[in-house]
């Protein structure tokens, strides 16, 4: 078997809207094709030996063991794999269960389909599913627990921390859409001028003066102190002298700390003598030179969670350790500990497995006890000298048992601080009495302090301390998204979305908007190129300058990574035509409607999906969509029409000249559609269809008509605001046309306009794409050789597969069809075909150049118009 390609799916995509992370693997099952697995002797047996927790899987089937019923009355490889690329994933501690396989047109070429939790992982998972398959098959021998460990490993790489990711999650279930900002934990919440960042439990409204005083244990002391809250004694320090002289002064037993650590890194606890304490000095002093010696307080270790200065959680937090049995030794009771279920490797799990370290070992030497020693029965054997979960430690649930008068202290300590989400270690025998009755102390107050202790307590109840930072971060009624309109479709996309996008910024929003020659906010081009996946509208939705976002969609990002967003607001999908067909599994009109309408089907159901009721393609969806829907038509007559118009539904139409709401049977007109620049005079009917989408998706967001109409007035065509979409140059005694169209339907508007151009003779220059089908280069011949007299054939850059003369042999068959003799020669390089073709010009001559590198061919017009105004001026 051969592994074509393997895709990572992000968004919305072709196989789910609501499933956004997507493997897509295309896979070759070469020989094995001929091979179902009931074809396969003992492949049963030994799928089932190597990962008998695929019983679980119902399959088809229904019922558990559904799937190994299926591979004994006999499926495809491909099918074997997809399962096996979940499971492996599942017992990697990453919970998956969604799954396709699909053949393509290709016999024995399939799409094998299945989600994933990290991205990483889900690749790694493909190429191991494939390998356990081969060797499955071949019945040789597979390492999968070495395959689990390194998915694991991948997965703590990349994952989300716990307190992160409950963050997230939290946002997740109120619809709120998140972006990871590079690999880190450092994430968006929310779209545009509405985003809120976080990273771990820092929020960007976090005080970067709180931070600085929180990692200033002494300086946090010292506030807390004069602010009458109880801490414990003790001094900074740099040396032995200083060290002595703070022990001589407070007595054993102490904590000694460095000044800046986090985390319990470099803390010696409860050092009962000068030796320990010179040793403690050193292990704080490779964390910061500056180290605190203060007294040590007995009592439990608890931590108080303070988020928008209101307490919400409490824990109790207990060190990892072990109780003895008066049979196991040490090492025999921490491996039974770990192979308690809710331990696991990093933070996969409640509790985190005990890994046995020099802070251990020293402990156990201040016992005199080596990992051989047997503890007497019920003896607890502390492992670690802080409670840190990270380290294997166990947290209690104490939140409804706090003080209120600790309540409050813990809430000034907030704002004595400064900090948003603050973490209050304390050291007290319970919180159940105020600090001042009990003897307790706050030890240290923590900036971005963990949540995994309160969400998964090891007792006690869990506490969703996620949902007050979210509450902080949107507080109710406010935004955390900004309006989205996603253009999509064959021919018209630019040009609709940049006309919205005008109508958008003249009604006074910072738009950002991307298209197929750039991305731009306010139409500043800030990144050339074609700019229509998910990468592009990521870049809009990441800007918090953006106050709007109109992102043409186009299906090549679809295909490679799904959307670049979660939900729109209005999906519009100008038409489905034929283009890029027989290309990453799209073949026919059918599988692109597929692509196409998954930018409609991410319309949110309270949204609008705006619709051509001449497209015979986007009709035949229009009733399985889950959005309001409006269409629009060149003619008012169009049978949809006139059934919306029956229901009371709202439609744009051209009619009588004029771009038209209806709401029902009542007509609002915006105008006349040749006092609309874009159209040429009402001349380009097309252009008429690019305005009737753009007019009718404004509208639904609520613009007015009168906005509406005085928008599109203002919007001038040229070639630096609308390049590539029918941009006329005027020379003394000739016409230059440059447009992008490069498919039948896009010569087929451009013929359409040309009728209405009056000329002496009317010159293209065109060209055949390799990629597309035979017949479509046909046809764009056939249409060239109809409204042009002469043509220039000139060739891509790219030829995509083909030669040159395969290409223009095809154009010249269309053009043979068309029905007219027409005179035509072969210019290779498209600049000197347009040279040619200006030479060429004579008195009323009108020149199409169709071409896909637009620049290029708009820089040697404007050239040739600064050359001729020189000319001019020098007869002058």
């Amino acid at each position: 078997m051969k592994i074509e390609k393997i895709q990572a799916l992000r968004g919305p995509n072709i196989w789910s809207i609501r499933r956004k992370k997507l493997i897509q693997m295309r896979l070759d099952l070469e020989e094995m094709e001929n091979f179902p697995t009931n074809k396969i002797d003992g492949f049963r047996e030994r799928i089932e030996k190597l990962i008998p927790s695929l019983f679980s899987h119902r399959c088809s089937e229904g019922t558990e063991g559904g799937f190994f019923h299926r591979i004994e009355t006999g499926t495809w490889m491909g099918h074997v794999i997809e399962h096996i690329a979940l499971e492996i994933q599942t017992l990697a501690g990453m919970d998956v269960g969604f799954g396709r396989t699909r053949e393509t047109r290709t016999p024995g070429v399939y799409n094998v389909v299945f989600n994933y939790i990290e991205e990483n992982a889900g690749i790694y998972a493909a190429e191991q599913s494939v390998a356990i398959a081969e060797a499955l098959i071949k019945g040789e021998e597979y390492d999968l627990n070495a395959c689990i460990k390194t998915l694991k490993e991948i997965r703590e790489r990349v994952r989300l921390g716990p307190s992160t990711g409950s963050i997230v999650q939290e946002a997740v279930s109120r619809r709120i859409p998140w972006i990871r900002l590079g690999t880190n934990s450092l994430v968006q919440l929310g779209y545009g001028v509405n985003q809120q960042r976080f990273q771990a439990t820092i929020t960007g409204n976090t005080s970067s003066i709180a931070v600085d005083i929180a990692c200033n244990k002494e300086l946090t002391k010292r506030m807390l102190h004069d602010a009458a809250i109880p801490v414990p004694v003790g001094d900074l320090i740099t040396d032995e002298e200083g060290l002595d002289a703070v022990v001589r002064k407070i007595g054993y037993p102490v904590v000694i700390k460095p000044l800046d650590g986090n985390h319990g890194k470099g803390s010696s606890i409860n050092v009962n003598d000068w030796e320990a304490a010179k040793t403690g000095l050193e292990h704080a002093q490779k964390y910061s030179n500056r180290v605190i010696v203060e007294k040590y307080i007995t009592g439990y270790d608890f931590r108080v969670l303070v988020i928008n200065n209101k307490m919400v959680a409490a824990a109790r937090r207990v060190p990892a350790h072990v109780v003895g049995d008066g049979e196991l030794n040490l090492q025999q009771l921490i491996d039974k500990e770990n192979n308690d279920p809710r331990r696991g490797y990093g933070h996969e799990n409640v509790l985190t497995e005990i890994l046995i370290d020099k802070d251990t070992t020293e402990l156990l030497e201040k016992l005199h006890y080596s990992l051989y020693t047997v503890p007497q029965r019920g003896e607890v054997v502390y492992l670690k000298s802080t409670a840190n979960l990270s380290t294997g430690g166990t947290s209690i649930d104490v939140t409804d048992m706090v003080h209120p008068e600790n309540i409050t202290m813990a809430e000034r300590v907030s704002k004595i601080i400064g900090l948003d989400v603050c973490g209050i270690d304390i050291m007290a025998e319970n919180l159940t009495q105020p600090l001042k009755e009990s003897g307790g102390a706050i030890i240290e107050v923590n900036a971005a302090p963990g949540f995994r202790m309160h969400l998964a307590p090891s007792e006690g109840l869990p506490r969703n301390v996620a949902a007050p930072v979210v509450d902080m971060l949107y507080p109710q009624g406010k935004p955390f998204t900004i309006p989205i309109i996603a253009v999509t479709g064959t021919n018209g996309k630019t040009t609709t979305t940049r006309l919205i996008s005008h109508i958008v910024k003249s009604n006074g929003y910072r738009v950002g908007f991307t298209t197929s020659d750039g991305i731009y906010i306010q139409n500043t081009m800030l990144t050339k190129g074609d700019t229509t996946g998910p990468v592009s509208a990521e870049f809009i939705l990441k800007d918090p300058t953006v106050e709007f976002a109109v992102l043409e969609t186009a299906r090549g990002g679809i295909l490679r990574s799904g959307l670049g967003f979660s939900q729109c607001d209005i999906g519009v999908l100008t038409n489905i035509k034929e283009d890029h067909l027989g290309l990453n599994d799209i073949h026919n009109l059918k599988d692109l409607t597929r692509v196409k309408r998954v930018v409609l089907d991410s319309v949110k159901k309270n949204g609008w999906s705006v619709m051509n009721a001449d497209d015979e393609y986007s009709m035949r969806i229009i009733n399985d969509l889950h959005s309001n829907i409006a269409i629009f038509s060149m003619d008012e007559n169009n049978p949809h029409i006139r059934k919306f118009a029956k229901d009371g539904k709202i439609t744009c139409v051209y009619e009588e000249g004029f771009v038209t709401i209806k709401k029902g049977d009542w007509k609002i007109r915006i105008g006349k559609a040749k006092d609309f620049p874009i159209t040429m005079e009402g001349k380009a009917k097309f252009m008429i269809e690019n305005v009737l989408a753009a007019s009718l998706a404004s509208y639904l967001h609520g613009f007015g008509i009168e906005d509406i109409s005085n928008s599109l007035r203002t919007f001038i065509p040229s070639a630096q605001l609308t390049p590539g979409r029918l941009n006329v140059f005027k020379f003394k005694n000739f016409k230059v046309l440059i447009d992008f169209a490069h498919n039948p339907a896009g010569y087929e508007a451009i013929e359409d306009y040309l009728k209405n151009v009056e000329s002496t003779k009317k010159i293209g220059i065109i060209s055949g794409v390799g990629d597309r089908r035979d017949g479509d280069i046909r046809e764009c011949g056939k249409i060239a050789g109809r409204m042009f007299d002469h043509i220039i054939i000139r060739n891509e850059k790219h030829l995509r597969g083909r030669t040159e003369d395969e290409i223009n042999g095809l154009i010249i068959e269309g053009m043979q069809s068309s029905g007219r003799d027409v005179s035509y020669e072969i210019i290779p390089k498209e600049i000197e075909a347009l040279k040619h073709a200006m030479g060429m010009a004579e008195e009323g001559t009108f020149i199409t150049a169709l071409s896909d590198v637009i620049s290029n061919a708009i820089d040697l017009v404007q050239e040739y118009q600064a050359r001729e105004l020189m000319e001019d001026d020098k007869v002058q």
